[in-house]
């Protein structure tokens, strides 16, 4: 049975029920819709709009169609136009007329916002929930490489020697961060559009406040209007996404570049590398390379989202029914490609001799006679001009700037007396930069500890919100 048409002489074209048809995609949101609609014959029969018994025999029917959705034994068909009509039949086929009745007091403009909220909602907290593994298996690599040196890098180019670990560990402090943008989301969108109707409320279930308690929300939205039109929630989300993939994006560049003959820090394990079908030996970063490409899937879908959404006037436009597409992509995307970067951070090995050679190259030391100066009473400029002449001596002779000799040194400036010694080594430098955001093994050691504590926080809110949400959705 159609949701609509009985002002119409004939039904609509074959290409505008075509270009209408969303059931495809929008069966994604089945479980969702049915609980909606269990929420809203509640309210019904609340206001006496269905009799209690009436009432009883639909939600015991939603019921049934809900098991039968999650085995695939009722699933949608050609005549259904979306998630909603498919439903509606689903439910007329097991109580003929009466399971029409559930529809009054709503419309799919408000039905449509809340199955996609709750379906966000509980999307959302899964990718959070994975994120935490991630940031889980970013500190591990971290602690297992908090005593090994390496080059730091800016501009791509050696600049001062680091501590591998606080390398491994920036990572983890970016995906914490999308948490708590994930965290901050769950909270502002935590209000039903349920009862907004079409768009201006319902006068059959006036208390929308139950049912969205009912569907662990924190109330209704004040504004019917703003309630079936607003999509700040799938555009933030998409944001979210999107910066997800930024983050990733840089881990796939940099295990693509630590894999390389030229670097020969990384070594991936075999079941995260690809091969060649022509050059047998290859071996290729493919998950990081797929990582790094996936961030431009999930950015084009933000951008294609804030297009669709650009000067949209009123109440509801049909415009909309095109934000489902780039959520289901984007949350595909991610839960696909994030358990492949957990398992190839959680197997990748790293050379740690290979990475401590290149960490004083490059006059990677230079700074640290700067500072040297600089903690003599030197102005930092006078330091910096010192240490600049001190490497250009060094590319004169050949050699690296720390293997000038005491007597080159002080050739340069008087104040560069052999104590100085103990700062031109790869752990004399990073040892020596003990603030809290230091490279300095003490330093690091301390921010693991502070990043795993974080992160089992996070976690744990995570699944009691999970959990609280599961119970939420039973019928």
């Amino acid at each position: 049975m159609a949701l609509w048409g009985g002002r119409f002489s004939a039904g609509p074209a074959q290409s505008v029920a075509a270009l209408s048809r969303s059931v495809e995609f929008d069966w994604r949101l089945a479980q969702y819709d049915i609980r909606v609609n269990v929420a809203h014959v509640r309210g019904l029969e609340a206001g006496n709009v269905i009799g209690g018994a009436d009432s009883q025999k639909i939600i015991s029917a939603l019921g049934e169609l809900s098991q039968e959705v999650e085995c695939g034994k009722f699933t949608y068909n050609s005549s259904d136009e979306d998630v909603h009509s498919a439903i509606e039949r689903g439910l007329i086929e097991k109580l003929g007329p009466l399971g029409g009745a559930f529809r009054a007091g709503r419309s799919r403009n408000d039905l449509v916002v809340t199955d996609f909220k709750l379906y966000m909602i509980d999307h959302i907290m899964e990718i959070a929930q994975t994120l935490t593994l991630l940031v889980d298996a970013l500190n591990r690599s971290a602690e297992e490489y908090k005593d090994a040196l390496a080059p730091g890098f800016t501009h791509l180019q050696h600049a001062q020697p680091i501590n591998f670990g606080h390398e491994i560990a920036k990572h983890s402090h970016a995906f914490l961060r999308d948490i708590d943008r994930i965290s901050d989301w769950l909270e502002r969108n935590s209000f039903s559009p349920l009862g907004a109707g079409a768009l201006a409320g319902s006068g059959l279930q006036p208390h929308p406040e139950s049912a969205a308690k009912e569907l662990g929300f924190v109330g209704a939205l004040a504004n019917s209007i703003d309630a079936v039109s607003d999509r700040d929630f799938v555009a933030e989300a998409l944001f979210i996404f999107s910066v997800i993939g930024i983050h990733l994006s840089r881990i796939g560049e940099e295990f693509t570049i630590w894999s390389t003959t030229e670097f020969g820090w990384a070594k991936l394990d075999d079941a995260f590398s690809t091969g060649s079908s022509i050059m047998p030996q290859k071996k290729n970063p493919d998950i990081a390379e797929l990582a790094r490409g996936k961030s431009g899937r999930l950015i084009g879908n933000l951008t294609g989202l804030l297009t669709v959404l650009k000067g949209l006037p009123f109440a509801y436009n049909r415009d909309l029914q095109e934000d489902k597409e780039p959520v289901f992509d984007s949350i595909e995307t991610l839960q696909v490609i994030l358990p492949a970067v957990i398992g190839m951070i959680e197997t990748t090995t790293f050379d740690r001799e290979r990475m401590a050679r290149g960490a004083l190259t490059g006059h990677a030391l230079a700074t640290e006679i700067a500072d040297f100066l600089a903690r003599k009473g030197i102005p930092f400029s006078e330091a910096h001009e010192t240490s600049g002449k001190c490497v250009r001596l060094a590319d004169s002779l050949s050699l690296e700037v720390h293997e000038l000799t005491d007597e080159q040194l002080q050739g340069v400036h008087a104040q560069l007396t052999s104590d100085i010694r103990t700062l031109l080594t790869g752990l004399g430098a990073t040892n020596s930069r003990t603030s809290v955001s230091g490279t300095s093994q003490s330093s690091v050691s301390a921010q693991i500890s502070l990043l795993k504590v974080t992160n089992q926080v996070a976690l744990k809110k995570i699944e009691n919100a999970r959990e609280t949400f599961s119970r939420m959705m039973s019928i």
